[in-house]
């Protein structure tokens, strides 16, 4: 085959665009002083994607999130979407974005059940990492709802329960993780300390109720030892105050008088020999 002669027009023609960009420079190139800012807002080679999208700042980022986030795709599509976005931002620890584009994605209602678990399980360990241990839980378990042998949401459930102190709990979910896969190490780890924790727990229950009983016996002891009088100064008579009775009670008795607006009694040790020998000789109404 013989080869075609370069047509000299078209050398002609390149001579000239040469010629016309070395007198007239280029016009959309970048700006010296700020090229590196400008470089950023191309979407290829951004570092990270801004916060919210202007359209007039962004055209190309924002023909680009109108491309990926197009309703006429299915919801499976949007809601991988959605859960890949997620993930960007959870790499970042940009957490609280995370969690808003799972849940934008749990919204698609997507009919891929396994999907909507991983969705649940993401959100789920974002809202961990943000202190938010209670969704978390309760994402977990809309997550194993939706597959009870989802192996991740188990570990996530039973760090929550770890975080919430719910130590009994978070043997249980370890125990079930370990049914599933018996050589997992965070739950063989997790296990080793909730197990430890619920003892410890335990072991401090009761010695708090042991505590409570020797101090509620000895108050008991107390109030049998105690004895509580008022005097009859016009007979000459004592009355013995039963320890439930209120004051009201006590004020409201017959005999019972008020001097200088101040309610008197004799307190004393029953068995003490003071309290032996002021009564003796004495008439007292028990």
């Amino acid at each position: 085959m013989e080869r075609s002669e370069p047509d000299p027009a078209d050398d002609d023609v390149m001579d000239s665009f040469l010629e016309k960009f070395q007198s007239q420079p280029y016009r959309r190139g970048f700006h010296e002083d700020k090229w590196e800012e400008e470089f950023d807002k191309i979407p290829l080679f951004m570092k990270k994607a801004p916060s919210e999208i202007d359209p007039k700042e962004n055209p190309d980022l924002a023909c680009l999130q109108s491309i990926i986030f197009d309703d006429e795709r299915s919801p499976e599509e949007q809601a991988k979407t959605y859960k890949d976005e997620g993930n960007d931002y959870f790499k970042e620890k940009d957490y609280k974005k995370a969690v808003i584009s799972y849940t934008e994605g749990l919204r698609k209602k997507c009919a891929d059940l396994d999907l909507n678990a991983v969705l649940y399980t993401n959100r789920a360990a974002a809202q961990y990492y943000q202190g938010n241990f209670r969704s978390a839980l309760n994402d977990v378990l809309a997550a194993r709802k939706l597959n009870p042998c989802h192996l991740k949401a188990i570990i996530r459930g039973a760090l929550c329960h770890l975080e919430l102190k719910h130590f009994a709990e978070a043997v249980n979910w370890c125990d079930e993780g370990l049914q599933i896969d018996a050589k997992e190490k965070k739950l063989l780890e997790m296990r080793a300390k909730a197990d430890k924790l619920k003892r410890m727990e335990e072991r401090d229950v009761r010695k708090a109720k042991l505590k409570a009983k020797k101090e509620q016996n000895q108050s008991e002891t107390l109030l049998q030892a105690i004895k509580v009088y008022f005097e009859d100064e016009d007979r000459a008579e004592l009355y013995q105050v039963p320890p439930n009775s209120t004051l009201l009670q006590v004020l409201q008795h017959p005999r019972y008088s008020v001097k200088a607006l101040t309610p008197a009694f004799l307190v004393c040790v029953g068995s003490s020999p003071f309290c032996k020998n002021y009564l003796q000789g004495k008439k007292v109404h028990r």
